[in-house]
């Protein structure tokens, strides 16, 4: 069940293309709590997962995994992914080895 979802842009050559994050709810995995996500690129839907001693911190390591996913993306490379505007950042927690990567907004409340 998606319990949260956030839609980025993506703005190629001819058009702004939509980026949607989804995150589903932590679910008990025999002793761990697994939190699934999808990001849904351009060129096709990555799923991916964290997991966590209890549903909280599996949601809160899923968060961060979708930071570091988007960060690390060709398509922050290009500078042309963004939520609010270019350059803002994407307003997802991040750990704390992966904050010199961060821009705009995310850098300020995260950094």
């Amino acid at each position: 069940m998606i319990i949260a979802s956030r839609i980025l842009k993506f703005q190629n050559r001819e058009s702004e293309i939509d980026v949607q994050i989804d995150i589903h709810m932590p679910q008990l995995d025999e002793s761990d709590w697994i939190c699934h996500y999808e990001i849904h690129w351009p060129d096709g839907k990555q799923a991916n997962f964290a997991k966590g001693f209890d549903s909280v911190q599996a949601l809160h390591l899923g968060m961060q995994r979708i930071c570091l996913d988007l960060y690390m993306s060709k398509y922050h490379t290009t500078g042309n992914l963004y939520w609010d505007k270019p350059g803002s950042g994407y307003g997802f927690p991040i750990t704390p080895n992966g904050r010199s990567f961060l821009v705009g907004d995310d850098k300020i409340f995260e950094g």
